[in-house]
């Protein structure tokens, strides 16, 4: 063979005339004569082997250059016959390499076939790998504009994914033989290396390659790839690539992390590593800086790198250490995740030399640096890193402290991630402690004996104490030691003895805690005579050894020392941290919400001191609207107290009830009912069903009357799975009315305190659960009225017998119990309002249930028609005419139900009983029944709005003169949801519930703020006026009711315009001097009010209302409170201009030091940080005001003083002074809503009077 192959820099240099002796391309086929060439090229594989490629190189190379042209299946086989060729080669190759006797000639045309093969097989694998992610672009494009042009092109490619990984084998299978040989002195050509690695660099680009999918491809790329870098001397070139690539391509992060760690560490190549992260090193913070430098790449690079290989990055640290310093915060998180995983995996246990810990302490500064860096992504992540090393066990016992002070202090933090990693950090360090689980033991030894042996166990001196010296030292010692583990009384004596009854396992670790002070104790005591002879003796090699030994002992001792002194501080910092995370339970970011709880679970299961009052703290969260906030709260306590442990079915039963008993101790009733909700939400409805019979029997049988307490509950459980409350869409499930349940319920009638209460549920249950509940009910209104008659009939009996032994008698009606009668209403307004609901969403939605089963039977049974039939249908439904008619219709057949059915049954005869017994509180005084009489009497009215229009005077009667404040409450709960369902009909007594806030009674006026404040905020009631009363609320004596008013205004400041509308209002109702408020409280209410006011544009108008309500103030005390207003405003330069401008409303009335005062106030704070310009206007409109103040309005403004203005060079003419015009054609919006910068002003309230404009002083006045 006389010619050589040389790999040509472009595919076109192979048909240009090149030098002597180099190989030409002489026939370039056209594509019609491809196929026919291709099978040439087949045969003559099969008959001559891969050598064939020498003559049929040609048929390859036009095949490469008509790509574009040719068919599809005339590249797949021309890559099949070129993947037969070199694997051709790779197996006959190792023969002739092991030879030793081969020939030059030989050895030539094994090269040129092994680079002729190679060279066609990469570029066409270029080729087929750019064609295949076009046609993939094309095929998803059409696929998205739900086309389906693009599948016949994406059919042929399917199997491309299989044909690479084939390419790429054969490749690794020539390349892995040491072919080097065939080159001269071995010394491979750069464009044979390089014409591989741009293929594997061309698939790499792949947008799918680090898919898990591809995993394959990409594995044969590494390991292709690192036999190229370490044989075929690639090192710098794969670098540089690397870099390149993950500068424009940030998804090969992780590809090429694994990829360099395989090449370091498989095949042995570690320079690669020093060499990429030399080329990162060198890249300067501001070209990092900048947008696409592919700054998130390389960081993501680094941190998966420092995963694999950590030990591999410690020599190239120092590089990557001045990013520390750069302006991107991605590249400092990405170091400090370096150093993290080298402080896991590396540099950790107790085996490292004085290099190793001296380089862990040096990262370990650098974290805590980091800690307070500017950004808070980095605080966050190199907490993170923080919470890894804590969790691995890899912090040093020295660090403890520090890094969890600095983990309390960033709870502080004002982002929300770091606040989140901060929890997790607290949480690791709990969960992982060394210092056992229960970290506040060390309260249990005593300080004072700790500050004790401090004091004496760090002396140089400790082993040479004499006995004059412990003679000193022992008084104090007992002193100390009998004050912190003996009883000093003897009530603590009988504590102590009822904590031995009660607890045996604290009564264990608290002797364990003492002993332990004690053996520190007497450990002072041990050795003083070995002390006094080892200062007498001289120095032997014996004595010697023994003062080493000692002096291990000292150092046992120290060590115990500084234990027990980090043990206090870690405990005394998990204290603080609980303190400040219980506080963030409440917080309005869910996710650090759910953060704390899971924080609060953890130090609880940890047993630390103080756990319990988080988890307490968190149980109102089970109420939260978030779903995810209560599914967590739920989560803990499930996890927390019904998670039994137990080898036996009994023996979890019993630690469960052990676990909720434990709850239940010293629980309040809001406590209680929150625990009631979690149970509720876990209860399982099998189990539940399953066990109904059980739960009949024992909570609500024969025994029922022992505890109805334990009925209620049960009742509650059995609710919660009903489908009214699990809003279940199928066909609703129901027990027949002779099921034992409903027989105890309806026989359960007893003189007791909490049947009310269990009487309620009870109906509730009867209406969601029973078929035909009216009828249920209706037997138990009878049977109860029956006992209260055969109770009438006794007392008559009694009255009688009495009446003929005293020759008197008394009517049998008032011998009636209260108690029973009481029962009897209260269960009738109980089944009065059950009835109505049970119609308007249980009977209502049974009826839409049906009919959308109708209508969908029918839509089966039956097509339409024709096709306009099917149009009109169509039209009619898209409308909503259908459905809505037929709403429509069922909401008028229940509405008539409860105006007409519900008032002629049973129910009807006892509305005149609650009627007389409301109406006559003298003769029906009793409590019991006067609040179970307006309670029914309210529930009654929610039948119709005719029941409520004949009684709604006698409810605000009950609400106004009632004795009991118990019945005003309840009373206003109940006008509050007759106001939500009959809007119309209260509206008229709105004032008379406003009233209420002022009532005497601190519990009437708390459930008047929370009804109003509901009705408001929903808005069932219109926001007027009347809003005054809660503002005085502001300052109630009451905390509670305090707090209420302020969430009000809170929750009304989100409305938009809704204070700002209000408040010229509220100011004239509060400085009305029949109120009589002082002026503290005035000002008290006013600042919390204004500091809604946030818009300057709102600020202006309200300084031009105030300034015109002046004009219609008829006392001093309301001028004063207008300006103390305008004080209280966050003025600006409008609003201050628009004050000037406004001069003639207020100007004859700066004489009160009342209105002086506060606009000299306004002045000073506009005066702070204004531009000279307008500083120069506050200065002169100051001088103004305190003219007018000392020397009165007429005698500043008159001819005399504009002389005298004049001479001194001022003008009058530079701040012209004009009234507003009155605001008449300002435009209003819909429904004669004021525009949003118009507070509305009622009629009572409009200026009726023009003030003068010249109006003479006060002192005038007074002169006069």
């Amino acid at each position: 063979m006389s010619w050589d192959f040389f790999l040509p820099v472009c595919v076109g240099d192979l048909v240009k005339t090149g030098g002597i002796n180099q190989y030409v391309v002489q026939d370039v086929v056209p594509p019609k004569q491809l196929p026919s060439h291709i099978s040439k090229f087949k045969a003559a594989l099969r008959s001559q082997g891969p050598l064939c490629i020498l003559e049929h190189f040609d048929t390859g190379y036009s095949v490469l250059q008509h790509c574009n042209s040719v068919e599809l299946t005339v590249k797949e086989d021309t890559l099949e016959l070129l993947v037969q060729v070199v694997s051709g080669l790779a197996a006959s190759l190792p023969t002739l390499l092991a030879s030793t006797s081969v020939s030059a000639a030989e050895r030539k045309e094994k090269l040129n076939a092994v680079k002729m093969s190679v060279f066609l097989l990469c570029k066409l694998t270029e080729t087929l790998e750019s064609y295949s992610c076009r046609q993939k672009i094309i095929y998803l494009f059409h696929l998205a504009q739900g086309g389906k042009k693009g599948k016949a092109s994406g059919e042929g490619l399917l199997q491309w994914d299989s044909e690479r990984e084939k390419v790429l084998q054969a490749l690794v299978q020539l390349l892995q033989l040491d072919i080097r040989s065939l080159w001269n002195l071995s010394l491979v050509e750069e464009e044979f290396t390089s014409c591989v690695t741009c293929c594997c660099y061309k698939l790499l680009e792949n947008p799918t390659i680090s898919h898990v999918k591809s995993k394959p491809t990409r594995d044969c790329i590494i390991h292709l790839l690192g036999i190229l870098i370490k044989k075929y001397s690639h090192l710098l070139g794969a670098s540089v690539k690397v870099i390149q690539l993950l500068q424009h391509f940030e998804q090969l992060s992780s590809v090429f992390a694994q990829a360099v760690s395989v090449w370091s560490t498989e095949y042995g190549v570690r320079a690669i590593i020093g060499e990429v992260i030399r080329e990162i090193g060198q890249k300067s913070s501001e070209e990092l800086a900048r947008e696409g430098s592919g700054v998130k790449a390389f960081a993501f690079f680094l941190s998966e790198l420092s995963a694999l290989v950590p030990d591999l990055m410690i020599p190239n640290i120092s590089v990557l250490i001045t990013h520390l310093e750069g302006e991107s915060h991605t590249m400092r998180v990405a170091v400090c995740e370096v150093l993290g995983e080298i402080l896991v995996h590396v540099l950790c246990g107790d085996r490292l030399d004085e290099s190793g810990k001296a380089d862990r302490d040096r990262f370990f500064d650098t974290l805590q640096e980091h800690l307070h860096d500017t950004h808070s992504h980095v605080r966050a992540r190199v907490l993170q890193v923080y919470a890894r090393i804590v969790n691995s066990k890899a912090l040093p016992l020295c660090r403890y402290s520090e890094v969890m002070e600095l983990a309390v202090g960033r709870l502080m933090d004002k982002s929300i991630n770091v606040v989140k990693s901060a929890i997790q950090l607290l949480a690791a360090f709990i969960a992982h402690n060394p210092y056992s689980c229960k970290v506040t033991q060390i309260n249990m030894i005593g300080t004072h004996i700790i500050e004790f042996i401090l004091a004496f166990a760090v002396s140089k001196s400790f082993l040479f104490f004499t006995s004059e010296l412990w003679a000193a030292m022992e008084p104090e010692l007992l002193v100390t030691v009998r004050a912190e583990l003996e009883p000093t009384s003897e009530a603590e004596q009988e504590q102590q003895e009822d904590e031995k009854n009660s607890d045996v396992e604290e009564e264990k670790e608290e002797k364990d805690a003492r002993t332990t002070a004690v053996q520190i104790a007497q450990y002072l005591r041990s050795d003083e005579d070995t002390a006094e002879l080892s200062q007498n003796l001289p120095s032997t090699p014996q004595k010697e050894g023994e003062q080493q030994g000692e002096d291990g002992e000292l150092k046992k001792q120290e060590m115990l020392v500084q234990y027990l002194r980090d043990t206090e501080t870690f405990a005394l910092q998990v204290e603080r941290a609980i303190s400040v995370i219980n506080t963030m339970l409440y917080w309005k970011t869910t996710s650090v919400v759910q953060e704390a709880v899971q924080f609060c679970v953890t130090v609880c299961e940890f047993s630390v001191a103080n756990s319990i009052s988080g988890v307490r703290k968190m149980l109102p969260l089970v109420w939260s609207t978030d779903a995810a906030i209560k599914d967590a709260v739920v989560q803990a306590y499930r996890r927390l107290y019904l998670n039994p442990q137990g080898d036996t079915i009994r023996m979890k039963a019993q630690t469960l009830v052990d676990s909720l008993s434990e709850l239940m101790v010293d629980a309040s009733l809001g406590t209680i009912q929150c625990l009631e909700e979690i149970v509720s939400y876990l209860a399982e409805r099998e189990v539940v069903l399953s066990n109904l019979d059980t739960l009949c029997s024992v909570a609500v049988g024969e025994k029922v009357t022992e505890d109805f307490l334990l009925a209620r509950d049960t009742v509650i459980t059995i609710c919660s799975i009903t489908d009214h409350v699990r809003q279940s869409k199928g066909a609703p499930f129901r027990l027949p009315q002779d099921h034992q349940l409903f027989t105890c319920l309806t026989q359960a009638i007893a003189e007791d305190p909490y049947w009310q209460s269990f009487m309620e549920h009870a109906v509730r249950l009867i209406y969601f659960l029973a078929e035909s509940p009216d009828q249920l009910c209706s037997r138990l209104l009878q049977r109860s009225a029956r006992l209260l008659l055969d109770q009438i009939a006794e007392g008559g009996e009694v009255n009688k017998d009495a009446g003929q032994m005293q020759d008197g008698s008394q009517e049998s009606t008032e011998q009636v119990s209260c108690v029973c009668l009481a029962q009897l209403l209260a269960l009738c307004g109980c089944v009065a309002f059950w009835q109505v609901s049970h119609l308007e969403r249980s009977v209502s939605a049974e009826l839409r249930r049906r009919r959308g089963e109708t209508e969908e039977r029918e839509e089966k049974e039956k097509a339409p028609s024709s096709k306009q039939m099917a149009n009109e249908s169509a039209m009619e439904e898209e409308l909503g005419l259908i459905g809505a008619s037929a709403e429509d219709t069922e909401a008028e057949l229940i509405r008539k139900i409860c105006e007409t059915e519900l008032l002629e049954n049973l129910l009807c005869a006892f509305l005149p009983l609650l009627v007389k017994v409301c109406s006559s509180p003298g003769r029906y005084s009793h409590p019991q029944l006067t609040t179970a009489a307006c309670l029914a009497l309210s529930q009654y009215m929610m039948i119709s709005p005719s029941v409520c229009e004949e009684n709604i005077r006698l409810m605000f009667t009950v609400l106004e003169r009632s004795a009991f404040p118990v019945v005003r409450a309840n009373a206003i709960i109940a006008l509050g949801d007759l106001t939500v369902r009959f809007p119309n009909i209260l509206e008229p007594w709105t004032q008379n519930l406003y009233a209420r806030l002022s009532d005497e009674v601190p519990s009437v006026r708390q459930t008047a703020v929370t009804v109003l404040t509901q009705l408001v905020l929903k808005d069932v009631l219109k926001v007027k006026g009347q809003v005054s009363e809660v503002a005085v609320l502001l300052i109630d004596p009451e905390p509670h009711i305090t707090s209420l008013a302020l969430n009000f205004f809170n929750e009304l400041a989100t409305k938009d315009n809704a204070i700002y509308n209000l408040l010229p209002d509220i100011i004239s109702r509060l400085s009305d001097p029949e109120r009589g408020m002082s002026s503290e409280d005035f000002n008290t209410i006013m600042k919390q009010l204004f500091s809604y006011i946030t818009k300057e544009r709102q600020t202006e108008s309200l300084v031009e209302k105030l300034c015109q309500r002046f004009r219609t103030a008829k006392t001093e005390r309301q001028w004063c409170d207008l300006a103390t207003s305008l004080s209280l405003l966050s003025m600006c330069e409008r609003g201050f201009k628009r004050l000037q401008e406004c001069w003639e409303c207020y100007s004859d009335k700066l004489t009160e030091p009342g209105v002086y005062q506060p606009l000299l106030n306004i002045t000073a704070k506009l005066r702070r940080g204004a531009k000279p310009q307008f500083k120069a206007q506050i200065d002169e409109f100051e001088k103004r005001l305190t003219a007018v103040h000392t020397r009165g309005l007429e005698n500043v403004e008159s001819p005399e003083m504009d002389d005298e203005n004049q001479k001194e060079g001022g003008s009058t003419d530079k701040t012209v002074m004009r009234t507003p015009l009155p605001a008449k054609g300002r435009p209003r919006t819909k429904r004669g809503q004021f525009s949003e910068l118009e507070p509305s002003m009622t009629y009572n309230e409009t200026p009726k009077v023009t003030t003068p404009i010249a109006r003479t002083s006060r002192r005038a006045r007074l002169r006069n």
